[in-house]
């Protein structure tokens, strides 16, 4: 498969693995909407050819979010038209937040995980959530767009908790597409870091991954998150392309 193929592919899969719960598309434009829950979902993916007068469609996209108090976020990826976008948003004042890491690996020769006691649900389930929440802390507007984003996804998915001393350790989803698992959601709690919990957990889930027809994984990770990056490169990761954000807060323009 030809790079930039494979890189908008693995850009397809992860919108679909982590969906909005509104998307507009405008001229090759994504405009993703959840209520504020995540960059990723509440930002505009300039993902294909795009045909229009680009700084009418910055403003466009500008009042958009404005209208929803949100933030005006673009997601700039070395594929992003027009090619000189990010250019022009710097200049209108946008600033880089979280420059991410998108890595791919094959799935082969894992071996087999520690005797962790480990649940997989293969649906959204109430008991994952507050298990999550235990480690991610979630506001109850926070919880209730997951819940609205990840139920009722035609993908395959896994919500995996891993446990130690009888009590949640880390937990992290699996959705697969294609022949790929992506990774997201994944932390270990405080509490048992730098114990190879974050590898067990994801020992589980490439498991269930290749046992469901995957063959390959893939994850976004922010560059500056050091121990996930050491945690994937056990795992063979490696680097596709990097994307970053651009943000111009409302508060810019108050």
């Amino acid at each position: 498969m030809r790079t930039n193929t494979l890189h908008q592919m693995i850009e397809e899969l992860s919108l679909n693995a982590w969906p909005s719960l509104q998307t507009v598309v405008y001229d090759g434009w994504l405009l993703r909407f959840a209520d504020g829950y995540t960059k990723r979902s509440n930002c505009v993916m300039p993902l294909y050819e795009s045909h229009g007068q680009v700084m009418e469609k910055i403003v466009h996209c500008e009042k958009l979010y404005a209208e929803r108090r949100l933030d005006a976020v673009f997601k700039i990826t070395p594929f992003a038209r027009p090619g000189h976008l990010d250019t022009l948003l710097e200049e209108r004042g946008y600033r880089v937040v979280d420059p991410v890491y998108v890595k791919t690996a094959a799935l082969e020769d894992l071996p087999e995980p520690a005797d962790f006691a480990c649940r997989i649900d293969e649906r959204l389930s109430e008991h994952w959530l507050d298990e999550f929440t235990q480690m991610m802390p979630l506001s109850d507007k926070q919880r209730e767009t997951a819940v609205k984003m990840l139920t009722g996804m035609p993908l395959r998915q896994c919500f995996v908790t891993l446990y130690a001393d009888g009590v949640p350790a880390a937990c992290g989803i699996g959705v697969i597409e294609h022949g790929y698992i992506g990774l997201y959601d994944i932390v270990t709690s405080e509490r048992f870091r730098n114990r190879g919990l974050g590898y067990q957990l994801l020992l589980h889930i490439f498991r269930w991954g290749k046992r469901n027809g995957a063959d390959k994984a893939y994850l976004l990770v922010v560059q500056a998150n050091q121990p996930a990056n050491r945690l994937y490169d056990k795992f063979g990761f490696e680097t596709q392309y990097e994307y970053w954000y651009r943000v111009k807060s409302l508060k810019q323009d108050e």
